[in-house]
C-alpha cells in the first residue's frame, strides 16, 4: 500500500485535475496481481471534485508479456452502471517489457473503437515515453494522434539513515491539444 500526492493528475496526455491524492492497494502472487488505485482531487474541476476509483487485475508471464483488465470508475455515478457511456470504462491491457523497453496496447471495451498505444524506454536516471490514441480520454474528434510525449525521473531524498522521501517529476507534451504539463509528486 502506498499513496502519492501529485501537483496535477495528467493521464495519457490529458489533464484530469489539479493537486490530487492517489492511493494504491496491490496484492501480487506469482505472476498474478490485483489491486485498486484512486485519485481524489483537492480542488474543483468544472464545479466538482474529480474522483476516480479503479480496479485492476493482471497476469505477467515470465517472458515479458502481461495481460490485464482495468475498470475505471468515476465516483458520484451509480456503481453498477456498466452501459456504454456509463460510470465505468472497462479497458483491456496488453504489455510487453524487455530490459529497459516497454510497450503497451490498450482498448476500452465499452467505448467504440478506442485504442491507446505507448512505448517507453528507461535510461539510468530518466525514462522517456510516447503514446498515441483516439477517442475516449484524449481526443474528441476520434482521429488517431500522438497525444503523450514526455520524460519522468525519480529521486529519493535521504532524511535519516533509515528514512527517505521518494520524489518524482514528469514533463508531458500533448501535441494534439498543444498542451504542456509539468507534474511533481511525492510517495508516502
Amino acid at each position: 500500500m502506498a499513496a502519492d500526492v501529485v501537483s496535477s493528475y495528467v493521464w495519457r496526455g490529458a489533464y484530469q485535475s489539479g493537486i490530487a491524492v492517489q492511493p494504491t492497494l496491490d496484492f501480487t502472487a506469482g505472476g498474478f496481481s490485483i489491486g485498486a488505485w484512486a485519485s481524489t482531487a483537492l480542488s474543483e474541476v468544472g464545479g466538482s471534485l474529480m474522483q476516480e476509483a479503479d480496479l485492476y487485475a493482471k497476469y505477467a508471464f515470465g517472458f515479458g508479456l502481461s495481460v490485464g483488465v482495468t475498470d475505471y470508475y468515476y465516483t458520484g455515478n451509480k456503481f453498477f452502471d456498466y452501459a456504454k457511456g456509463g460510470a465505468h470504462s472497462l479497458e483491456l491491457n496488453l504489455g510487453y517489457a524487455t530490459g529497459a523497453l516497454s510497450l503497451s496496447a490498450n482498448t476500452l471495451l465499452n467505448v467504440d473503437s478506442d485504442l491507446y498505444f505507448e512505448a517507453g524506454y528507461a535510461f539510468d536516471k530518466v525514462s522517456v515515453f510516447v503514446g498515441a490514441g483516439n477517442k475516449a480520454f484524449n481526443l474528441t474528434d476520434g482521429k488517431f494522434s500522438l497525444v503523450n510525449i514526455g520524460a519522468s525521473t525519480t529521486k529519493e531524498i535521504k532524511i535519516t539513515d533509515s528514512f527517505s522521501i521518494p520524489l518524482k517529476a514528469s514533463v508531458i507534451l500533448n501535441p494534439k491539444s498543444e498542451q504542456f504539463f509539468f507534474v511533481a509528486g511525492i510517495t508516502l
